[in-house]
């Protein structure tokens, strides 16, 4: 089955030049897709060959991922939330968004959903419900840890052809077929100078944050999204893993969305997008529907 084709072009935000990947007719109801952390926007091309109805997908390679702009140094996260409103502006000026993001993605979009609860219409979130809280989270200590970071320069891991980099993310993801790891393996990764092949991801991204994560900062932006959300739940992936053996917790985040609906995502780890796109689209454009 051939896939949809895209198309890219590159835009300023905010002084850095950023990929911008599309899919679709560009007079189509607009869509935002928002990759994750150590990805790229092509991830999401299983997910739009699946899609039924005409839409506009329009998705950035975040700073320092894909044909974006890499800093080659420490990022600082809130530089999302700025890239993203930028790119509201660009795209969306006039209308309310609808965001579908995964993993770190949605941790962009949901945070800026209740920061700016009047640009965004819907917000998706692909397994993502937080992050695990460091009950022992010592701030000096994530401090020290990020200075000691900065001493090393980061590397990515290197292949030696596409092939390679196919049956390491096979390895990874066995649920992954050849056919899907083998279009992976070109499409969110770059040819390095040397002929070897990594994941285009800046290997900056691989340092430690110097503050610890606060659940409870995000649970209080949640409490403000004024959208609705769906959560698509992975019935294996990361937010089972972090808080299947705590539903009370699982219960209070889910509790600080106030118009949010829960669907689990059959056989799929995290990567909900490479397992299983067709019931990724399907819930996505019935929940697209209700608007």
């Amino acid at each position: 089955m051939p896939h949809t084709p895209s198309r890219t072009e590159t835009i300023n935000v905010r002084g850095l030049n950023y990929c911008i990947r599309h899919w679709g007719p560009a007079d189509a109801p607009a869509l935002f897709f928002l990759h994750g952390r150590m990805d790229s926007s092509a991830t999401f091309q299983f997910v739009v060959d699946a899609l039924q109805k005409s839409w506009h997908v329009i998705a950035p390679d975040w700073r320092g991922y894909g044909a974006s702009d890499w800093l080659s140094r420490p990022y600082w996260f809130h530089e999302y939330y700025a890239d993203l409103d930028c790119l509201l502006q660009h795209y969306s000026k006039d209308h309310p968004a609808r965001l579908v993001g995964h993993s770190m993605g949605a941790n962009i979009g949901s945070m800026y959903a209740g920061v700016r609860p009047g640009r965004i219409a819907q917000l998706v979130m692909l397994d993502f419900l937080g992050l695990k809280p460091d009950k022992d989270a010592d701030p000096s200590v994530a401090m020290g840890s990020w200075l000691a970071a900065l001493q090393e320069q980061p590397q990515m891991r290197t292949y030696p052809d596409h092939e390679s980099l196919a049956r390491r993310l096979i390895a990874t993801n066995p649920r992954l077929d050849e056919t899907k790891a083998s279009f992976l393996s070109r499409a969110v990764s770059r040819l390095r100078p040397d002929g070897h092949i990594e994941m285009a991801c800046d290997p900056w991204h691989k340092v430690p944050s110097p503050t610890p994560y606060r659940v409870e900062d995000a649970k209080a932006t949640w409490r403000k999204i004024e959208a609705p959300v769906l959560l698509l739940v992975a019935d294996q992936g990361y937010v089972n893993q972090r808080f299947g053996n705590n539903p009370a917790e699982y219960r209070d985040r889910i509790g600080s969305f106030s118009n949010a609906r829960v669907v689990t995502i059959s056989d799929s780890g995290h990567n909900v997008q490479h397992d299983q796109p067709e019931q990724v689209a399907a819930a996505l454009e019935e929940f697209l529907a209700r608007e």
